[in-house]
């Protein structure tokens, strides 16, 4: 039996030496036939290895903490540190690196609400036993005994249970919202200037960090307010639907910023034009108890009562890109970004701190020349093939929890019937307000 093979010389394709020509290669697309043949055919695997590699859950930080963690503080100057806050009063300082404890403190004899870090590092911690307290620079507290030795460089008192803190920028200066929003010299023990523009409680207060004036808050009568402190006043109100629980600015757009809702979504408004939101982020099924952006200002992730942690990306659409979910991770009520955008840290009320990896299937180690642009070439076919049928099905596909998913699909039955009875309604002749666009839906007033 006589066998035809094909033989290719490799003095063909391949310069002899170092110093050689480059053999010259022929793009006339007539010579390549096959060509889009085969870069679906790599984009398809591309994809598939992508979900083959997929592992978000890297593990959980040290021991985590006795009662649900509430609240994260990450310093934006330095890479491995986090510290965390839980509903028992302790706050804790964490190593990235080795995912260890630096510190534990009792700081609180309530729930410790919120937290944030000053412009030199130092931590400012608030809870519900109407405290603020003030703790130095992390690398000063480390080794000593959290008993004699630790101990906050300040205290305030305030008359009420305090909600959120937040930090100047640039200033020695700090804002609270309890039931109206104080605003503190880091200095003094009593607050310079009061906010409030009709709101008994304020549950999250929040400094913009580029037009480092603005401030935004979110009040329990369903109000968003955008204050000036350059004029003390506020500059303008929005009513929604349903009340904000979480508010995170962009840190590149500076008049961007999304809030997460208690009707499942999460939304982003341009604080110029509140009229409608620029994007609604949707696919929870619960509320959505926490929102931050990512440090570029290209992604952002949301925890949610559902007990499950999104990962959207801003510019394209309003459903997430990946959903992150354990089978002991309960219900979440604090995320964050660390600070080069690689990881997503999230606190639920198991008492856990669990550590994500913001692609999922990306690797951080040291890459060659050759397989970094092997990556760079594989995204670019994904990208191009994104809308085919079969890379998208692959792309777009997750395992839930048999919960979320009944709930999905029960939600999705709800929406569907109240559209499909007012379509109804308007057929037969009932007059009706005009079609709201689903960008405008959730906003009820807008008060300058």
């Amino acid at each position: 039996m006589r066998v035809k093979t094909i033989s290719r010389s490799t003095s063909t394709y391949v310069p002899q030496g170092t110093t050689s020509a480059p053999v010259p290669r022929n793009l006339n697309p007539a010579l390549h036939p096959f060509e889009k043949a085969r870069e679906y055919t790599r984009a398809l695997n591309a994809t598939k290895l992508d979900r083959l590699f997929a592992q978000p859950f890297l593990g959980q930080l040290g021991n985590g903490h006795v009662d649900g963690v509430y609240t994260f503080a990450v310093d934006p100057k330095v890479l491995n540190r986090v510290a965390s806050g839980s509903g028992d009063g302790v706050v804790k300082l964490w190593e990235m690196t080795d995912r260890s404890e630096v510190y534990s403190v009792k700081a609180h004899d309530g729930i410790v609400k919120d937290m944030c870090y000053s412009d030199d590092g130092k931590l400012l911690t608030c809870a519900s036993d109407q405290k603020i307290k003030l703790w130095d620079h992390p690398s000063k507290m480390e080794g000593k005994s959290t008993k004699d030795q630790v101990k906050p460089l300040m205290t305030y008192l305030g008359a009420n249970s305090f909600n959120s803190i937040t930090h100047h920028r640039h200033d020695q200066v700090f804002a609270t919202a309890s039931s109206s929003i104080g605003i503190w010299d880091i200095s003094r023990s009593k607050p310079t200037s009061t906010l409030n523009w009709g709101s008994d409680s304020i549950n999250v207060v929040r400094f913009n960090q580029t037009e480092s004036s603005i401030l935004a808050s979110a009040g329990a009568d369903r109000s968003l307010v955008f204050y000036d402190l350059r004029m003390s006043t506020p500059v303008t109100k929005l009513i929604t639907t349903m009340s904000t629980n979480a508010i995170s600015w962009n840190p590149v757009e500076p008049f961007n910023l999304a809030i997460g809702n208690e009707d499942h979504n999460a939304y982003i408004f341009d604080m110029r034009k509140l009229e409608r939101a620029l994007n609604v982020l949707k696919d929870h099924v619960a509320a959505v108890m926490d929102v931050c952006y990512s440090p570029t200002g290209q992604e952002l992730v949301t925890g949610s009562y559902d007990r499950t942690l999104r990962i959207y990306s801003v510019r394209e659409h309003g459903h997430s890109r990946d959903i992150y979910h354990t089978k002991r991770m309960q219900r979440i009520f604090s995320v964050a970004f660390t600070p080069d955008t690689r990881y997503v840290l999230s606190g639920s009320d198991d008492g856990n701190i669990r550590l994500w990896r913001a692609k999922a299937s990306e690797r951080s180690h040291v890459r060659s020349t050759r397989e970094r642009v092997k990556l760079e070439y594989d995204e670019a076919l994904k990208k191009r093939y994104q809308h085919m049928p079969e890379i998208r099905r692959i792309a777009r596909h997750r395992h839930l929890p048999k919960t979320i998913k009944k709930m999905s699909e029960t939600k999705k039955i709800q929406l569907g019937s109240i559209k499909r009875k007012d379509e109804n309604r308007r057929k037969n002749g009932e007059k009706l307000s005009a079609r709201m666009p689903e960008r405008q839906k959730m906003v009820v007033k807008n008060v300058q």
